[in-house]
Parts: structure tokens; C-alpha cells; sequence
């Protein structure tokens, strides 16, 4: 599975772009940091966590060997080693080795292997392209101005070739930038329907693009387990999606805190008086956190 490919699905489709990162954001606000477990070092790590399945730490020790720091360590350029150990892919092509007890690794367990972590959206990403392709369809359609936006049609036999001269030049002088290039059409003596226009599998009358974006977008969605009141869906019923606030509070304790118990495995490799913790959550949510 190609790791820089997986980073360049998150340009793709504006909700496969933005949940890990909501997602990462609900993650921190859960976190309460520590003098070895920064905001930002957390921040980096929990969208490693969400894109790749996996994260990274250094620990950086005393001369006691105590971990008293977390540095976080790109997933998209560690790889474990056949040992036990890791190594860091450097930009020169060199390799960066690391000892097994140097480098935290936090990541989902993936029921074909226990060497790397597995996103849990994969099974979203025909979805994914399919809607990536139908966007790309409608901008090449609207681009290309191989379609019409109405045809001028007459049928004057006295019509001279300066006055069909005339009209086609006005018409494309009205013609804006992106906009649909229209036709003029001069059959003298034609008949009422001389002129038809018989669409094939016209993709823009059918509303085919729509239906496509709906069922890809949700099956995006699905494959990251959001709820849609949080995915920045409108709501196509005027009730909208029930209580927003006890959406997110069900949500987090139902899907981020479970993240955040993976993270405690960073949380025990540090010192004592250096490790962070995670907000309680509410009562009403029956989570203790």
C-alpha cells in the first residue's frame, strides 16, 4: 500500500480531505498536554493516525534512560524493519536506523498483518475515486465548450452570406469565458425541424452527476464512520439532524475516545511526571473517560 498515494487521495474529495482532520481536531480537544506530550506533537501523530492507520514517536531519553519527551516521526517515511527495529527514509535516499525501544508505534490492528497499521477507510476508496471523476467529468464538460448553449436557427433564403457573417461574429462576441458556445444555422427553404438535437446518454440531463456526487459522498462518510451532522452535510429534511451537541458527545465517546486509548501506549512509555491525559467526558455519556 503505497503511503504517498494515500496522501494524495486527501486531495481528491473535499470530505475525504477535511474528516481526519476534524477528526484530529476532536482527538486534541480531548488531550490535556504534558512537558512530553505536546499539542502540536499530538496533532501531527493524530493525523498520521487517521491518513495511515499508524503513528510514530522518538522517545527522547535522559542519561538515565528515562523518556522524558515524544517526538513525533512522519509516518509516510517509517518502516519497520525485519529485527524488530525502524528506520526513517531520509530525503537524500539514505536510511535513519532506530532501535525497538526507541520509537513508539501506535496503530490499528490490520487481521492480515501485525507489522503496519491499516487505515479503516480503504473499503471507501472506489467511492472516493468514482466521485473524484465525476467532478473531473463535469469540469472537462463545461470546459471543453464542445456543447451548445442554444442554436440560431433560421431558414431566410434572402439571408446574405454579410448578414450571417455579421450574426455569428455578435454571437461570439457575447460569449463569455466558460461559458456554453452557442450556434448559428442558415438553411434556406429548410423545413421547421430541420435542425434536432438528439442527446446520447446525456450525463448533465439526467441529473446522473448528482445522484453520482450523493451515494459516493455518503459511502465516503460511511467508510469513516461520521456521523453527517458533523461531515458538513446539508440536511435535506427541514428538522435537520437532531441535537448537534449530543451528536458530538455520543460521537466522541463512541469513536474518538477508543483513539485515544491507543494513544495511551505513547502515554506509558514516558516518565511518570511526564505523561499526559485525556479530558473526562461528561456524565451524560456514561464514559468516565
Amino acid at each position: 500500500m503505497s503511503r504517498i498515494g494515500l496522501a494524495k487521495l486527501l486531495r481528491a474529495n473535499a470530505h475525504h480531505g477535511a474528516i481526519p482532520g476534524f477528526k484530529r481536531n476532536l482527538l486534541l480537544r480531548e488531550l490535556i498536554p504534558s512537558s512530553g506530550m505536546s499539542e502540536t506533537t499530538m496533532s501531527h501523530a493524530a493525523l498520521d493516525f487517521m491518513v495511515f492507520g499508524e503513528a510514530y514517536f522518538y522517545g527522547v531519553p535522559n542519561m538515565f534512560g528515562h523518556i522524558l519527551e515524544l517526538q513525533h516521526m512522519p509516518a509516510i517515511n517509517m518502516r519497520v524493519r525485519l529485527d524488530g527495529g525502524f528506520v526513517r527514509l531520509l530525503d537524500d535516499g539514505k536510511e535513519e536506523a532506530f532501535e525497538a525501544h526507541e520509537i513508539v508505534h501506535i496503530f490499528n490492528y490490520d487481521v492480515e498483518q501485525n507489522v503496519y497499521g491499516v487505515p479503516e477507510y480503504l473499503g471507501g476508496i472506489q467511492a472516493l475515486l468514482l466521485n473524484e471523476a465525476a467532478t473531473l467529468f463535469r469540469r472537462r464538460y463545461y470546459n471543453n465548450g464542445a456543447h451548445a448553449g442554444y442554436i440560431f436557427y433560421t431558414n431566410d433564403p434572402n439571408l446574405t452570406e454579410d448578414d450571417e457573417d455579421e450574426l455569428r461574429s455578435q454571437m461570439a462576441a457575447s460569449k463569455g469565458v466558460g461559458n456554453f458556445r452557442s450556434m448559428f444555422v442558415n438553411i434556406p427553404g429548410g423545413a421547421e425541424k430541420a435542425i434536432q438535437i438528439i442527446p446520447v446518454g446525456d450525463f448533465q440531463a439526467k441529473d446522473e452527476l448528482e445522484k453520482v456526487k450523493n451515494i459516493t459522498r455518503n459511502d465516503i462518510i460511511a467508510a469513516w464512520r461520521m456521523n453527517p451532522a458533523l461531515a458538513g452535510i446539508i440536511p435535506e429534511n427541514s428538522g435537520g439532524f437532531g441535537d448537534i451537541e449530543k451528536i458530538d458527545r455520543v460521537y466522541t465517546s463512541n469513536e474518538i475516545r477508543p483513539i485515544c486509548q491507543l494513544f495511551n501506549k505513547a502515554n506509558e512509555a514516558l516518565r511518570e511526571d511526564r505523561r499526559f491525559s485525556w479530558r473526562k467526558l461528561p456524565e451524560t455519556t456514561g464514559n468516565t473517560g
